[in-house]
Order: C-alpha cells, then sequence, then structure tokens
C-alpha cells in the first residue's frame, strides 16, 4: 500500500518519542486507505514471558494506533482522548522481530470517532487488535501545562514510499 505522508514525532512519547531513552521510536505513514501504518519492533525489555511482548505495551501501542488513525483523516491538529478499549490477543506478540500496525477509522461523529486497530508480523499474521473508542477533544484541554505542538516537534525524512505485507 502507498504511503501518502508522515507523521510527526513527539519528545518523549513512550511509542513516538525520539528522545525518550526507552521508548520505541515509532514512525508512522498516512496511507492512501486513509488508515495509518507504522513498522516496528518490540524490545526484550518489554517482554512479559520469554519471547512474549508485555500484554500492557501491546495495548499501550493499540491505542496510540488511534489517535495516528484520527490524524490519518483529519489531520494533526485533531486531538482527542480514548473513552474505551476492547483489546482481543489473537496470537503471542514476539520481540526483536519486525512488526507492522494498522489503524483505520470506521465511525466518525463531531465528537466521537472508533478506531480499529492491528499489530501484525510481517507475514500478515494478525497478533492482536483492538477496537478504541475516542472522544475528540481540544489539545488545551489534554496538555494543559504544555504546547502540544512543540511537543510533536520531529519530522523524520525517510524514503518509505509503501508498506508492503500481506493481511491475512
Amino acid at each position: 500500500m502507498k504511503v501518502i505522508s508522515k507523521q510527526t514525532n513527539s519528545k518523549m512519547c513512550f511509542i513516538c518519542g525520539m528522545d525518550n531513552p526507552i521508548g520505541l521510536k515509532v514512525q508512522f505513514y498516512n496511507m492512501e486507505d486513509k488508515s495509518v501504518m507504522c513498522m516496528f519492533s518490540y524490545k526484550e525489555e518489554h517482554q512479559s514471558f520469554p519471547n512474549r511482548v508485555h500484554g500492557g505495551l501491546i495495548s499501550t501501542m493499540l491505542d496510540e494506533l488511534g489517535l495516528r488513525a484520527l490524524w490519518a483523516l483529519e489531520g494533526e491538529n485533531s486531538f482527542g482522548v480514548t473513552t474505551s478499549m476492547s483489546v482481543k490477543f489473537k496470537k503471542p506478540v514476539p520481540y526483536n522481530q519486525k512488526l507492522i500496525g494498522k489503524g483505520i477509522v470506521t465511525f466518525n461523529s463531531k465528537l466521537f470517532i472508533d478506531i480499529d486497530t492491528f499489530i501484525f508480523d510481517e507475514y500478515g499474521n494478525e497478533l492482536a487488535k483492538a477496537q478504541v473508542k475516542y472522544m475528540k477533544m481540544d489539545v488545551r484541554k489534554i496538555a494543559t501545562n504544555n504546547d502540544v505542538h512543540e511537543e510533536m516537534c520531529y519530522l523524520i525524512k525517510d524514503d518509505v514510499k509503501e508498506i508492503n505485507f500481506l493481511e491475512k
């Protein structure tokens, strides 16, 4: 699938923070089908049991993909907060392996948005998914002490034009 544009990264977010020493430093791409996708790997430090990523960290990525899907649809000036999330763990999520995240909006109104989010292995096997519900909210009500645009300050240039995998 073709990449249309790239989203910005933050300084300290666990998922996308480029200055976070324990973070994943994931970069997100707006795709031609209005979804968002990313390629990433968890580290051994993110395990619960050997060879398995902790479910809370899997859920964190699925939640991040929700906001990123909102941005893919409406742009990076749209914000919201998670109101609910239903996660299904289908197969163990490994660390130190290439993974692909995807989020796509399934419902959008003035105040609410529903997103389906997924984590796949590089072969397209669905490992985890979530249905995430967001309430749209002015960013000044969310980040009262900081300028969120100062925090979301990195746009990392690369030459990713497509993200290829066969969704099964």
